[in-house]
C-alpha cells in the first residue's frame, strides 16, 4: 500500500514565485508525492460583489473584496511554467488545481498527469466537463457536498472522459473543527461509488490525516506553508515545515502497520514462541508409573516442551519415568 500524499502549497506562497519555490523545496524533503498550487484568472473566478468567507475576514480583514484578496495572490502562467520546470528538477510531481477553463486549458499544456478538482467547484458543470474531455485520472474533493452532488460530479466526469475518479471526503472550514471531520464519510463514499477514496485536511496538526490512513485513505492532501502567522487566508490551517515531515513519516509508518489482511506469525515473532509460550511440566516430583493429573501437573514457560493445547491428552496418561519438579513433561 502506497498513500498518495500531496501537498497543498494552494496560494501560500503569496504571489510570490520565489516563496512558491521554497514551498516546492518542503514538499520534497519531507518525502510528499506531489505539490500542488491553485491555479486561476481571477477575474474569471470571482465577481466584483463576491464577499469574502468568514474565515478569510478573520484571517485577512474585511476592508478588501475577495476578488481584491485572491489577486493579491495571483501567479501568472509563465510563473506557473517555472515552478513545473522546478518540480520537475527536484523530482517531485506537479499539480495546479484549475479554477476556470483557461486556467484549465493552460495547465494542459504542461501534461499533468492528474487533475485535481476543488471542493468549489463540484457543481461546474462547464468546468467538470472540461476536464473530463482531458481523459486524465481526476481527484475530486467534496467538502461542503451532498451524495447527490458528488454523484453529479463523479457522473459527469466518469461519462465525458474521466480516465478515473478518486473522492476525496474534505470539509471546507479552515481551520475545520475535529468534531467536524467525520473521517467515516470517506467510508461511507467508498461504499457508495467503489474505487479509491482519501481525506483532504483542513484540521490542526496531522492526527486526522493519519486516522484516514488507517482508515483506508489512499490519497491524503494537507495544506502547508512555511510560517503559520504569515499574512493570508490559509497559512494558519496548514502544516509547517516540520509537521509536514511527520506527517508523511506517521504515514509510511502506519502503511507498513497495516500489511495484509491475514493473521498468521510474522518472521519478527517466531522467535518469541518458545519464551512467551507454556509448556506442560510437572507440578511436583512425579514416580514412574504415577498417573498425570491436575494435582501433580502445571502449566508454565518455556514453550519447548508439550503445548497445554494437549492438556487432556495428557491427563491419564502413566508417567514412564520420573519427573523432578517443573520439569518438561514428556509422553
Amino acid at each position: 500500500m502506497h498513500t498518495f500524499i500531496i501537498a497543498e502549497a494552494g496560494v501560500n506562497h503569496n504571489g510570490d514565485i520565489l516563496l512558491a519555490k521554497k514551498l516546492i523545496d518542503v514538499a520534497y524533503e519531507a518525502g510528499a508525492d506531489a505539490v500542488k498550487f491553485q491555479t486561476y484568472v481571477p477575474e474569471n473566478v470571482i465577481s466584483i460583489f463576491a464577499e469574502k468567507a468568514p474565515y478569510q475576514i478573520e484571517m485577512t480583514g474585511a476592508e478588501e473584496s475577495q476578488l481584491d484578496m485572491v489577486r493579491k495572490f495571483f501567479l501568472s502562467f509563465d510563473k506557473f511554467e517555472q515552478l513545473f520546470e522546478y518540480a520537475k528538477s527536484k523530482g517531485i510531481m506537479f499539480i495546479s488545481t484549475p479554477f476556470d477553463i483557461d486556467s484549465l486549458e493552460f495547465l494542459e499544456t504542461l501534461d499533468m498527469p492528474i487533475i485535481k478538482v476543488p471542493s468549489g467547484e463540484i457543481v461546474n458543470l462547464p468546468l467538470l466537463l472540461a476536464i473530463a474531455a482531458l481523459q486524465k485520472p481526476v481527484i475530486l474533493s467534496t467538502g461542503m457536498s451532498t451524495l447527490e452532488e458528488v454523484r453529479f460530479a463523479r457522473d459527469t466526469l466518469m461519462e465525458n472522459g474521466a480516465e478515473s475518479v478518486c473522492l476525496l471526503h474534505c470539509n471546507t472550514e479552515y481551520p475545520t473543527p475535529f468534531e467536524d471531520a467525520n473521517l467515516k464519510a470517506m467510508l461511507a463514499l467508498e461504499q457508495e461509488f467503489g474505487g479509491d477514496v482519501g481525506y483532504s485536511d483542513h484540521t490542526l496538526g496531522i492526527e486526522a490525516a493519519i486516522a484516514a490512513v488507517a482508515l483506508g485513505a489512499k490519497v491524503i492532501e494537507k495544506h502547508i506553508t512555511l510560517d503559520k502567522t504569515f499574512e493570508g487566508p490559509d497559512h494558519s490551517s496548514s502544516a509547517e515545515p516540520d509537521e509536514l515531515k511527520a506527517m508523511v513519516k506517521a504515514i509510511r509508518n502506519i502503511e507498513l502497520a497495516l500489511g495484509q489482511q491475514e493473521k498468521v506469525p510474522t518472521e519478527s515473532e517466531l522467535k518469541n514462541i518458545d519464551v512467551a509460550r507454556k509448556s506442560i511440566v510437572a507440578g511436583r516430583d512425579i514416580l514412574q508409573g504415577e498417573i498425570f493429573s491436575k494435582h501433580n501437573l502445571a502449566v508454565k514457560r518455556p514453550g519447548t516442551g508439550i503445548s497445554p493445547i494437549r492438556w487432556f491428552e495428557v491427563i491419564g496418561q502413566a508417567a514412564k519415568r520420573d519427573f523432578v519438579y517443573d520439569e518438561l513433561i514428556e509422553l
